[in-house]
Order: structure tokens, then sequence, then C-alpha cells
């Protein structure tokens, strides 16, 4: 049994479409971000950056006691490891997909994430700050495009992948990336190939289940962007 704690943003998707993709059965405990339950000092004790997702396996390989992860893309290389799926096991294809894993990780979802700030959220409109994210988002879209203009299903050929599952719950909010998928043609058809996936779907749909309310209100607002050294605990 796998415990989740979650709340339904671009980095909490990426795990529940690895947990049904794979079909495994997890537990959800959602952790509201908006109302600062991420620095709860239960939660902190698995996930010290005050982020979520987080899970504890409680069957780890190894048949020891249970194993606690945070940060989403080492969550989905752990899960991936446990299971040898979802990442290729030959070692060409395997530095492939760990870096696009890496890519979104480092890249697009800091970058998307700015442009969110910057874009939807920030209490002044900086033209050079929004300006600045939304052509990087779409730099970023333009190498994913690229990447899959090779007629393959997915970034790392043919073979469905956490790099994947990584990159494309960061290219739902296109739109509010100020991001046009007609203008990525192959990118587009790729979105549209993992969004009709069965997992897909339920793992967007389990996150219904636990709020369908904005994540970020006017209370959240301070929460999430007013931290700094002092919500270390």
């Amino acid at each position: 049994m796998i415990d989740l704690y979650y709340w339904p943003t671009p980095n909490g998707h990426k795990i529940t479409m690895l947990l049904h993709e794979a079909d495994l059965a997890y537990q959800l405990k959602p952790v509201n971000i908006s109302r600062g339950e991420q620095f709860e000092p239960d939660f902190l004790k698995i996930a010290p950056n005050n982020r979520m997702p987080a899970i504890v396996d409680h069957a780890p390989a190894d048949g020891g006691e249970p194993i606690s992860v945070f940060e989403s893309g080492a969550i989905l290389l752990y899960l991936a490891d446990k299971l040898e799926r979802f990442v290729p096991q030959t070692p060409r294809l395997r530095v492939q997909c760990l870096e696009w894993l890496f890519w979104q990780m480092g890249g697009l979802g800091p970058m998307a994430g700015q442009n969110h700030h910057f874009v939807q959220y920030a209490p002044e409109r900086i033209p050079y700050a929004m300006e600045r994210y939304v052509n990087e988002t779409a730099r970023l879209y333009g190498v994913l495009n690229k990447r899959l203009s090779d007629g393959h299903q997915f970034v790392v050929g043919d073979e469905y992948t956490i790099a994947d599952m990584a990159i494309y719950p960061w290219i739902v909010p296109h739109e509010r990336q100020q991001q046009s998928l007609t203008d990525f043609p192959a990118l587009h058809k790729w979105f549209e190939r993992i969004r009709d996936r069965a997992s897909t779907v339920a793992a967007y749909e389990a996150g219904k289940g636990v709020s369908t309310t904005p994540t970020v209100d006017e209370e959240a607002k301070k929460i999430l962007f007013g931290q700094n050294a002092g919500n270390v605990k």
C-alpha cells in the first residue's frame, strides 16, 4: 500500500497518473497547500521541503521498514524502479528517460510555475517578468515539440514512461501559460494521446474527489507566496 500525500496540482497529478497506470493500491492523504497543511510537523517528517507530493511505501522492495519519498520526480523514479516498468531497462533509453524527467523538473515545471505566478497571481503586473516567463515557456514547448516530431508516440520512442507522466500535467494548463497547442502540432498530438488514456482520466477524477475549488485564493496567496527561511521548521 502506498500513502500518497497529495493536492490536485500538476506535481500531484504526476503521481496519480503512475499509480493508476500501474494499478497500484494507494490511499490519498490530502494536504491542502492553500491552507498551510504542508507545514504540519507530521508531514514535514516525510517532506522536509514542505511541498507535496510525498509518499510512504509500506511494502518496499527490500521487505524492510516503510520508505518515505519526497519530490515528484524522485517518487516517479522510485516507483518505476520498484516496478521495473515505465522507465527503460536498457542503459541508453534509460538515460533518455531521465534526461526528459529532469528537463521537466528543472525546466518546464519551474518556468511554467513562474509564468503562472507573474501572469495570474502577482499583486502587480510586471511586463518584463510576464514576457520573460511566457517566452521561456514557449521555448520549452518548442523543445518538446521538436523532440516529438520524429514520429514516435511518446517522449522516449514508443514506450510510455515517467517522462511523459511528469511532463503532461504541466501542459494541461497551457491556456493559463499563454500557449496555444496548435502552434506545436507534434506536442498537440502527444497531449491528446495521453489525455485520452484511461489511467489519465482516472487520475484526474481522483483529484476532483479531493478538491474542485481553486488552489490559489486570497488567503492562499499569503501562504504560498509569502514563505521565507522562517517557514522552515
